[in-house]
């Protein structure tokens, strides 16, 4: 299996349809395998999915704001966007986090009127947890989403923007 060389520099640019069946393939080892792509709720441009790529164009990951970000039973809130990210799983585990969302971050916050980031992981995930909390992020609260395969907790992490 191949995999990625950490990023020099990453960008953003719009969703092909090529990236959001790239995205349905994607399968993680582990408990990670709920993050597994579904070919029945396949992402696009048009939801308001962005792709993330590095220097030579390679699809990284996207991301999405705003109401496509929200998981069930999580509420807009005025002067909070809602990021969600998903990254290959070629990338994931790898160390690359940092390098891959803190510029992806500063487009994001740049891009909005919006003075505080909020993201939700997984309480299990604590590889992602302690991402979030490099970055910045702290511990907002919990919410559980209530779903056809039972309830899921997540944890609430939020950021200022900075200007």
């Amino acid at each position: 299996m191949a995999s990625f060389g950490r990023p020099t520099s990453v960008r953003l640019r719009a969703l092909t349809g090529d990236d959001a069946a790239a995205v349905a393939a994607w399968r993680y080892e582990g408990p990670w395998s709920v993050y597994d792509g579904r070919q029945d709720e396949q992402i696009s441009a048009e939801k308001g999915y962005t792709a993330i790529v590095d220097e030579e164009d390679r699809f990284l990951g996207y991301v999405c704001i705003g109401e496509e970000a929200r998981v069930a039973g999580l509420t807009e809130e005025p002067g909070v966007l809602d990021v969600g990210v998903g990254l290959d799983p070629l990338v994931v585990g790898r160390g690359h986090g940092a390098s891959i969302l803190v510029p992806l971050l500063e487009v994001v916050a740049a891009s909005s009127p919006a003075t505080t980031l909020r993201a939700l992981v997984q309480s299990w995930n604590e590889r992602s947890l302690r991402l979030c909390s490099r970055l910045g992020f702290r511990e907002a609260g919990r919410h559980v989403a209530h779903g056809a395969d039972g309830d899921v907790e997540y944890v609430v992490v939020v950021r200022s923007v900075e200007r």
